[in-house]
């Protein structure tokens, strides 16, 4: 076919790029994402161009055997432990916004007011489903005992629940998951801290405690993550707004690529997750860039893209090493 074909091998083959607006591009996403700034395994995040499609990294397990006091005449016990291997396929992503050379010529706004209206918003919103979908594999899930509990949690590690979750998210359910991720030798996210991210009203009973509650100590305070609203029990809480509410185990309309919501019954809370170390790995080997469209029909035809090669990967996917705990419902 005739065109620019990256087989064809001669100079009809390429695509305008403009590292201005790349660079543009990037400073304008990132800074609103959500889930992504989570997205924290740094090991792949610059795994580059001409190394393979497929990442790959190890998860190592605890030691099998404590170690103890030995008698003076004891041999050394010996134990070990054991390695697996994750990975993830790196794939192509992007959206395209076509217009025509008439339009061009005669439109009064420039192309950065384009990119931030369309291609911007695009992008962000794709790198934080991606993310979320990966956060949602996660193996463990609490809910409250008996669907109404607010001080105990019913834990399950196979990336299910059979609890109906019927009760607002409140204080109390903040210690006992805490309380958990310690006592499961989580490791912080940040500082001394876990993280925590869910909806402004999945949020709101719980917040509305807070009133009389000192949310933060500045001193010591380094990094506030974006969308972040404050602190407590040594969980930090983001808010997002995009990725949508619901989606319970029995589900099968939720979709945030749609925005389909889908809410639990009674609507009384909905998802929340709460991380430590070690979330979600990126492969990124062309990070989110803008592409222009070499001109059509002699140049009536024209057209911007956001392009992305890159994979994300949930790093640990056992309950055992899992990092990542979702507040969840059978319906």
């Amino acid at each position: 076919m005739p065109g620019q074909l990256f087989s064809s091998g001669d100079t009809s083959a390429g695509f305008g790029y403009s590292d201005e607006l790349s660079d543009y591009l990037r400073v304008q996403v990132q800074p609103r994402t959500k889930f992504r700034q989570f997205a924290d395994a740094q090991d792949h995040t610059k795994k580059g161009l001409h190394r393979g499609a497929t990442a790959s990294w190890k998860v190592y397990s605890k030691i099998a055997n404590q170690g103890g006091r030995l008698s003076e005449v004891q041999a050394m016990p010996e134990s070990g432990f054991t390695e697996s291997t994750k990975s993830m396929t790196v794939f192509e992503a992007g959206n395209s916004v076509p217009y025509s050379g008439k339009l061009d010529a005669l439109a009064e706004h420039d192309i950065k007011a384009l990119i931030d209206k369309t291609l911007r918003d695009d992008c962000r919103k794709f790198h934080d489903i991606e993310v979320f979908e990966q956060f949602d594999r996660c193996a463990i899930r609490v809910a409250p005992s008996s669907g109404t509990s607010t001080t105990v949690l019913t834990v399950t590690t196979n990336a299910s629940t059979v609890t109906t979750n019927n009760v607002e998210f409140g204080t109390g359910h903040v210690k006992a998951v805490v309380d958990l991720m310690k006592e499961r030798n989580i490791p912080a996210f940040y500082g001394d801290d876990y993280g925590a991210i869910s909806h402004p009203s999945s949020y709101r009973t719980f917040k509305n405690s807070l009133e009389s509650v000192k949310q933060y100590t500045e001193t010591g305070l380094g990094h506030i993550f974006r969308g972040e609203i404050g602190r407590y029990e040594s969980m930090r809480f983001v808010e997002q707004n995009f990725i949508p509410k619901g989606g319970a185990i029995d589900s099968v309309t939720f979709d945030p690529t749609t925005e389909t919501a889908d809410a639990w019954n009674n609507a009384k809370s909905s998802w929340i997750f709460f991380f430590g170390e070690d979330t979600v790995a990126e492969a990124l080997v062309i990070p989110e860039e803008i592409r222009a469209k070499l001109a059509g029909d002699y140049g009536r035809s024209k057209g911007i893209a956001w392009y992305y090669l890159g994979a994300y990967g949930l790093v640990h996917d056992d309950a055992t090493n899992g990092r990542i705990l979702k507040w969840d419902s059978a319906a």
